[in-house]
């Protein structure tokens, strides 16, 4: 009896710090992070969104549900104000405007009021 105690002894003094050098290299899994809604709203509010108004075609198309057409619509009713003038110009309908609206801005490049106040004095 006392001899299975100390083979078990011995293999768990060379076991552990085998396994907290693994603990401390190994990359976290999934377990022990913490848990998303959904993968696909993960990478929407992650990602940079894509500017309306200055997005080239290539980017414009790697939107969900925009195609060839739709982003020659986009590139042709520039500038947008904001999003939602996809739908109000017809441009995209509802449906394929809620696939996107979380991926897409519509801001400008104005210079701000500062930077002219700025130049001015």
């Amino acid at each position: 009896m006392k001899s299975r105690i100390l083979i078990l002894a011995g293999a768990l003094a060379v076991a552990l710090p085998l396994v907290a050098f693994a603990d401390e290299t190994a990359p976290a899994t999934p377990a022990t992070t913490p848990a998303h809604h959904s993968s696909a709203s993960h990478a929407s509010s992650s990602a940079p969104k894509v500017n309306l108004n200055t997005a080239s075609k290539e980017e414009l198309t790697k939107l969900p549900g925009i195609t060839d057409e739709i982003a020659d619509k986009i590139i042709a009713a520039r500038p947008f104000k904001s999003r939602s003038e996809l739908v109000d110009k017809k441009i995209v309908t509802k449906e394929e405007y809620e696939k996107v609206h979380n991926m897409v801005s519509a801001k400008t490049s104005t210079p701000s009021s500062t930077s002219k106040e700025k130049k001015s004095s």
